[in-house]
């Protein structure tokens, strides 16, 4: 009889967990660990919403387990300190884990090697959260990709590893002492009123399930529309890998099969959107430094603004910019937004008000449910210009223009906005009269629109002049 512990971390289901499958196959008794973060005040890169979802998804797993035979253990503190005790606790043989694709996650690996060799047990770890790693999707000369859509060529050409079983027993020590289940008072957290999202494996595939039924084939139609729910919506059970996404790729894979032209279409305009998924994962394993610095090295050192007060009023939602102000307030009130509006909001605040992309960044990290911390920093750096494309700076968005073109209704924005909810449309898109306020409780549009476009494009142009010249 031989035991192993299965550290879960970005893993948080039974279900085609390739690890977790491994383990059960070579080992009599598994030891399923999660490790809670040991800080006990606000993290600058997390936050309420995103831990209170957390803590769902561990009650889940740790039901789910119970159902298979055994249970969650938890302890809290350095992760490689904790298992460390545990293997000696429990003289567990083995340790089995998924990789993380973040840097952070990286560097607890090399920790957990080393610990290993000194404890004489082995220590597995497999891809799980990428249909494809670091070094699997390289150009003809075997270097990183630096633009999408070669790396999006070579990624579908690649073979893609079919899903594998859930597991469906597991026999667990009883022994063995856990922390009781986390709430947001163990990392000195307080609710903020975010709404709550259903957690755990199986609310996630009901979410897969209903896209995949009912809105993957109008996908190209709905994808950018706020107001309609035409997306997956599974963006925060992939970061938290309540699902497996090789079981995405074969859902939508069966799907391409049976479609007609036009659902083709959307499916693999989706699956174009998994693409980018991995590719921001690959610049993040090939240049980890883009967590503090420009992935352009021309754009690095222009002249942010840091002004607080602007930051705040676009964290809050009161810029007076309609379509802005409903995707802050969306994100304020459920840990989401809209991929159109993300869009939106953070071209705002960098070309608009001239901040810093980093503090978009974190307040995004600090929010959202789905924190993808390689998504949302591509994210910033491509609307703030300075990431992975040829001529960025030039794609200034309108935010008046793009809230006529992807909300032409206002449903969206008088859905998140309430005290517009009686103005026209046809108002919400275009700058007010000067000077007059769409409704009284409404704040007059903070900046200029056409200027700031002119100052951003100046301040780009003069910067590159410099660093190039």
């Amino acid at each position: 009889m031989t035991l192993a512990i299965h550290w879960f971390r970005r893993d948080l289901r039974l279900c085609d967990n390739t690890a977790l499958n491994a383990a059960a196959a070579a080992h009599t008794e598994i030891l399923p660990v999660y490790i809670l973060s040991s800080w006990t005040k606000k993290h600058s890169w997390t936050g309420a919403p995103r831990q209170q979802f957390l803590a769902d998804c561990l009650a889940s797993l740790d039901g789910e387990l119970r159902k298979a035979g055994g249970r969650l253990i938890l302890r809290q503190g350095d992760a490689v300190a904790e298992l460390e005790k545990l293997a000696r606790e429990t003289g567990a043989t083995a340790i089995y884990a998924n990789r993380d694709p973040d840097p952070f996650g990286q560097a607890v690996e090399k920790q957990l090697h080393s610990a290993a060799r000194r404890l004489g047990i082995t220590l597995h770890l497999f891809k799980d959260a990428a249909l494809h790693e670091q070094d699997e999707v390289l150009t003809g000369s075997a270097a990183p990709f630096r633009v999408f859509t070669p790396y999006s060529r070579a990624w579908a050409k690649l073979g893609k590893t079919s899903p594998g079983p859930t597991l469906a027993r597991i026999r667990t020590p009883t022994h063995i002492a856990s922390q009781p289940l986390p709430t947001l008072e163990t990392w000195g957290l307080e609710s903020d009123g975010t709404q709550r999202l259903e957690a755990g494996e199986k609310a996630a595939s009901a979410r897969l399930e209903r896209f995949i039924e009912k809105s993957v084939f109008s996908y190209a139609e709905n994808r950018d529309l706020p107001a309609v729910s035409g997306t997956s919506r599974i963006s925060q059970d992939l970061r938290f890998g309540l699902l497996s996404i090789r079981e995405v790729y074969a859902r939508l894979q069966e799907r391409l099969r049976s479609a007609d032209k036009s659902g083709a279409h959307s499916l693999q305009i989706y699956i174009n959107e998994l693409c980018w998924r991995e590719f921001y994962f690959q610049v993040l394993w090939n240049k980890p430094e883009v967590l503090e610095w420009e992935y352009s090295v021309a754009y690095r050192g222009l002249p942010w603004s840091h002004d607080e007060k602007s930051f705040q009023r676009w964290c809050e939602g009161t810029t007076g910019f309609p379509i802005v102000d409903a995707g802050m307030r969306e994100l304020k009130q459920t840990g989401f937004m809209h991929n159109r509006v993300r869009m939106i909001t953070a071209m705002f605040l960098t070309k608009d008000l001239h901040l810093d992309w980093r503090l978009g960044e974190k307040w995004f990290m600090q929010r959202l449910l789905d924190g993808e911390i390689a998504s949302n920093n591509g994210g910033w750096q491509w609307s703030a210009g300075t990431g992975t494309d040829a001529a960025p700076y030039f794609r200034i968005q309108n935010p008046w223009t793009q809230g006529l073109r992807f909300d032409p209704a206002g449903a969206y924005i008088k859905k998140w906005v309430p005290e517009l909810a009686s103005t026209p449309a046809e108002r919400l898109h275009k700058p007010p009269t000067p000077g007059l306020k769409l409704v009284p409780s409404y704040p007059l549009p903070m900046v200029d629109h056409a200027q700031e476009r002119d100052i951003a494009l100046t301040t780009y142009k003069r910067h590159l002049a410099k660093t190039r010249g």
